[in-house]
C-alpha cells in the first residue's frame, strides 16, 4: 500500500495506495473536525486548492449529528460530498483535551458530553465500530495521550494501557471490515506510539507497534507542551524504529517550520489547526513570513496577501479588503484567510515533494526558515 518513491538523506518522497485514491506524502491533512473546516470552506473549495487528504473528529460526529446517522447516509464520504481519502482520528485525544469532563480505566473512558453533559463511554472497541460506521480510509486507534510534564510512572501506564487498546482495535477492525454491512471494508488502522518525551518509553512503545504489522505508525502525545527540541527528540529517537515501507504520521503538528523539520526526519503525514484558525483571525501566511490583516498597514494596501499566488483569495482580492471583511465580521474575510492559509500548507507539501525528488530537500528547507522566522 505504501511504496517510497524518491528519498533524500531521511526525507522520503512516497504513494500511499487507498480505495479512495493515492495519497502522494509528505502530505498535510486538512482539518474537517466535524466534516467541515471552519470558515465556510465547501469540498468543492479543497479540491481548488489541492487537498490531498481530509481530517475528521471521531469523538465529535459521535455525538453529532451520530455517526449511525451518518452510516444510514452512505458513509463520510458521501455525506460531506468528499470522494478523497479520509482519516479519523480516534477520539483518544479528547481523553488529554477534556480532561476535566471524563474519567480513564483499562476499559476504556467515561465522559460527558461537552455539548449537553451526557454520559458517553468510549474504549476501543466503540471508537473502532464507530470509525466503521463512519466509513473512513484510515482509521486510528484509541489512545492515551497523557500531559508531556506528567510523572514518568504514568506516562508508562498509559503508554501500556495504548498497547493493550491498539490489540483491540485491531482485532475489532478485523471483525468489522469482514462484516456484511459495513460501508468501507477495506478501511486501513494506523497505530499511536505514546511515551511523551521519555526515550525509553517511547522506543519499548515502538517495538511493540512493529510487531503487529500495521498499515501505518503515527507518533502522538507531542505539541502538547514540551519545547521544539524535545519533539525533535523523540522523532531522531524514535522513527527509526519503524519499517521503512510503512507510512509515518506526526498528529497535530504544526507550523511551517515544524513541518519541514520533520519531514526532514521522515515524517509523511501531518495535520494540524494552526492555518485554518489563524486564516479565521487574519493571522496569513507567506513565503516572507506571517502577516497580521489587523495591523493598520494594511488598511489601504491594494496588493494580494502574497504577491504571485493562485489561491482564490490572491487571485480576486486585496489584503485590504479582505481586512474589512474581518474587521466588519463578515464570513467572507474569515473564508478567503482559511482558503489562502490551507492553500499555503497544501503547496508547501507539494514543494517539499518536488524537492526530494531533485535531492535538494535540505536546500529548500534552509531557504524557507531563513525567510520565516516568526512561523
Amino acid at each position: 500500500m505504501f511504496r517510497i518513491t524518491a528519498k533524500d538523506r531521511l526525507a522520503r518522497k512516497g504513494e500511499f495506495e487507498t480505495p479512495h485514491g493515492v495519497i502522494q506524502t509528505p502530505v498535510f491533512m486538512n482539518v474537517a473536525t466535524v466534516a467541515a473546516i471552519k470558515g465556510a470552506v465547501a469540498t468543492t473549495d479543497l479540491e481548488t486548492i489541492g487537498t490531498s487528504v481530509c481530517l475528521a473528529n471521531t469523538y465529535h460526529l459521535h455525538l453529532r449529528p451520530g455517526d449511525e446517522i451518518i452510516k444510514q447516509l452512505g458513509g463520510l464520504h458521501r455525506f460531506m460530498s468528499w470522494q478523497g481519502p479520509i482519516l479519523t482520528d480516534s477520539g483518544g485525544f479528547q481523553v488529554y483535551s477534556l480532561a476535566a469532563l471524563r474519567q480513564i480505566t483499562d476499559e476504556g473512558v467515561h465522559f460527558r458530553s461537552h455539548i449537553d453533559g451526557r454520559k458517553i463511554f468510549m474504549g476501543p472497541k466503540e471508537s473502532m465500530r464507530i470509525q466503521s460506521n463512519l466509513g473512513s480510509t484510515i482509521a486510528m486507534a484509541f489512545d492515551e495521550c497523557p500531559d508531556a510534564k506528567g510523572d514518568k510512572n504514568y506516562i508508562a501506564t498509559a503508554a501500556n494501557r495504548t498497547m493493550n487498546w491498539l490489540k483491540s482495535c485491531l482485532s475489532e477492525l478485523e471483525k468489522l471490515n469482514n462484516t456484511r454491512d459495513t460501508i468501507n471494508k477495506e478501511q486501513v488502522l494506523f497505530g499511536i506510539n505514546q511515551g511523551s518525551t521519555h526515550r525509553d518509553i517511547r522506543i519499548e512503545n515502538a517495538k511493540q507497534m512493529v510487531e503487529l504489522n500495521l498499515s501505518g505508525y503515527a507518533i502522538g502525545g507531542l505539541a502538547v507542551g514540551e519545547s521544539h527540541e524535545e519533539m525533535y527528540f523523540v522523532l531522531d529517537e524514535v522513527i527509526p524504529f519503524f519499517p521503512d515501507d510503512k507510512p509515518v504520521y506526526l498528529m497535530g503538528v504544526g507550523t511551517p517550520a515544524n513541518i519541514l523539520e520533520a519531514i526532514g526526519r521522515g515524517v509523511d503525514f501531518f495535520d494540524c489547526v494552526y492555518p485554518s484558525r489563524n486564516g479565521r483571525h487574519g493571522h496569513l501566511y507567506t513565503n516572507h513570513g506571517k502577516i497580521n490583516l489587523f495591523n493598520a498597514q494594511y488598511e489601504s494596501d491594494e496588493r494580494p496577501i502574497e504577491e504571485g499566488c493562485v489561491c482564490p483569495a490572491c487571485q480576486r482580492y486585496s489584503r485590504a479588503y479582505i481586512r474589512h471583511l474581518l474587521k466588519s465580521k463578515e464570513m467572507l474575510g474569515m473564508r478567503l484567510g482559511v482558503l489562502h492559509n490551507l492553500y499555503f500548507y497544501n503547496q508547501m507539501m507539494k514543494e517539499a515533494r518536488e524537492a526530494i525528488t531533485a535531492r535538494r530537500f535540505g536546500e529548500y528547507k534552509r531557504t524557507k526558515l531563513a525567510a520565516w522566522e516568526d512561523l
